[in-house]
């Protein structure tokens, strides 16, 4: 199973709370390296195979995300080998399709190692490469906006940059949770969900994207109630001002239950909501 790079990881987040969108490639490519690799390892810095004996990068496809991952889905053929190709051990999924060049998106181990040698026509089969997003557990990102990033990383897919607006609920979410029926939001007394706006736009907004994660610069605050709220057992980003909207992420595990009644203040303080791809 494929992990996401540190690169895929802050492109994913800027995609959402940063002030441009994720670019996608038409096509992304398998690099075959020799030894392990790493979060951190780029089309450059991983120990790739030579670029000599017939070996080239090359085209992989995956099917549409489900279940938190994509799945190759053809048959993955290289160039004959003209000579030794070395042991490889790992595979990269990378967005160029330029020896020593690009940006892994992915990686993975091979479940055996193997070395072609002249005459081989190495080939990855149909299903053997696969990326996945955990499954959360109390907090994380639905699987819809999973299915979304991983379309559009992988699949070249649209996904139309969304909204990120604070909402509160006094029932939990889940990894299921798609919308308004999936969760019951406070109401009434003066609520309202509240807009955090992409990084380095109009207060409160969102962090410069580092390290997998990303914060509020300012606080986030909800109006003054003006009577009982009921109790808040959760929080959530959502992509629209009301209505039902698509949830994107939500947190059932980091919230203290409590129960906001008139002239409290309902708020996130500075750095306080803090959301994390790793």
């Amino acid at each position: 199973m494929g992990s996401l790079s540190n690169y895929a990881e802050d492109q994913l987040l800027t995609h959402i709370f940063g002030a441009t969108s994720y670019t996608s490639v038409a096509t992304v490519y398998v690099a075959l390296a020799t030894s392990p690799l790493a979060d951190t390892s780029t089309g450059a810095s991983m120990t790739e195979v030579a670029n000599t004996n017939g070996y080239a990068r090359t085209a992989i496809t995956f099917g549409a995300a489900a279940s938190r991952m994509v799945i190759q889905n053809a048959d993955c053929t290289f160039p004959p080998a003209t000579g030794t190709w070395g042991t490889i051990v790992d595979w990269a999924i990378v967005d160029s399709a330029t020896y020593g060049a690009g940006n892994i998106l992915a990686y993975g181990s091979f479940t055996a190692s193997f070395a072609p040698v002249s005459g081989n026509t190495p080939t990855i089969p149909n299903g053997q490469i696969q990326v996945q997003m955990s499954a959360s557990s109390g907090a994380g990102f639905t699987n819809g906006t999973v299915h979304s990033l991983f379309n559009r990383m992988f699949r070249n897919q649209a996904y139309t940059k969304p909204a990120t607006y604070v909402g509160l609920s006094t029932t939990t979410l889940a990894d299921t949770a798609a919308g308004i029926g999936d969760f019951t939001e406070v109401s009434g007394s003066a609520y309202t969900r509240q807009i955090v706006n992409v990084t380095g736009g109009a207060s409160p907004a969102w962090s410069a994207i580092s390290g997998g994660s990303v914060n509020n610069v300012q606080a986030i605050t909800f109006p003054t109630p003006t009577g009982s709220w009921g109790t808040v057992t959760s929080c959530l980003l959502i992509d629209t001002a009301s209505g039902a909207g698509a949830v994107i992420a939500y947190d059932n595990s980091n919230i203290v239950d409590q129960q906001p009644v008139l002239n409290d203040t309902v708020q996130f303080a500075a750095t306080a909501f803090t959301v994390t791809l790793s």
